[in-house]
């Protein structure tokens, strides 16, 4: 139920900025590749804490989603503000990252590289071979246990356990969880998250052995990407330029 405070901070300067920011990380998952349908969410808390958050409606594209379309929800599930329905399955994961992890940012996607080394033996993408795959070293999580769609509370607080403090989550025959403190930063990293999976399939596909770095220096990269968050800005400004 909307009230005259949810209606309110809805529309609050902070929050618009907040909701076009979502929007925008959408739009560009969808112009790199990485929407599926109308299904996968992308959420963001709001900046008071209160345990409310944004998210991408129930049956819209991703490319066609704007800062108008995004609604806003408490931690129960229950839609605040917006014209739009929710999906259930959102609800179930994101307010439990959100609540259990402290995640900010919450970007949930079955982008396709990525999803395919969640069906392997590994799990999960070898940090120590790409320098993109690098800057995630020692931030990822693996959540082995597949169990059927996230259709109820108990299962999207069982993912956020299994992430628990990592920025990614290789989900299991299912897909990847990227988070983060802001949008621009969480959608860096979503991007050349799925940039690594690809080298990393093409150079398995190859069949020729591969040579990875030392943990030492994949650490040092990872620290040193971190380290230095301009390039993830400017991306992140291009494609509010160049993306309608």
């Amino acid at each position: 139920m909307t009230t005259t405070l949810d209606k309110r901070d809805f529309d609050s300067a902070a929050v618009l900025r907040l909701r076009e920011d979502l929007a925008l990380a959408l739009r560009a998952a969808a112009h790199h590749g990485l929407a599926e349908g109308v299904c996968n969410h992308f959420s963001v808390e709001l900046p008071d804490r209160s345990g409310r958050f944004l998210l991408n409606p129930r049956g819209l594209l991703w490319h066609e989603v704007q800062g108008g379309d995004i609604v806003m929800v408490d931690g129960q599930g229950n839609k605040l503000a917006g014209d739009h329905a929710v999906e259930p399955t959102a609800m179930f994961i994101h307010a439990a990252i959100h609540r259990l992890c402290a995640k900010a940012c919450v970007l949930h996607t079955h982008m396709a590289y990525a999803t395919a080394l969640t069906l392997t033996v590994d799990r999960c993408l070898d940090t120590t071979l790409s320098q993109n795959a690098m800057r995630f070293h020692g931030r990822i999580a693996v959540d082995a246990n597949y169990n059927g769609l996230a259709l109820d509370a108990s299962e999207g607080e069982r993912i956020a356990r299994a992430m628990g403090a990592a920025d990614v989550a290789f989900l299991g025959n299912h897909g990847v969880v990227v988070c983060g403190d802001r949008m621009d930063y969480a959608y860096d990293d979503l991007y050349y998250l799925e940039r690594a999976c690809v080298v990393e399939v093409l150079a398995r596909s190859s069949g020729r052995p591969l040579v990875p770095v030392d943990k030492g220096i994949a650490g040092r990269v990872g620290e040193q990407t971190l380290g230095e968050r301009l390039q993830s800005e400017l991306f992140f400004a291009a494609l509010r330029r160049t993306l309608r």
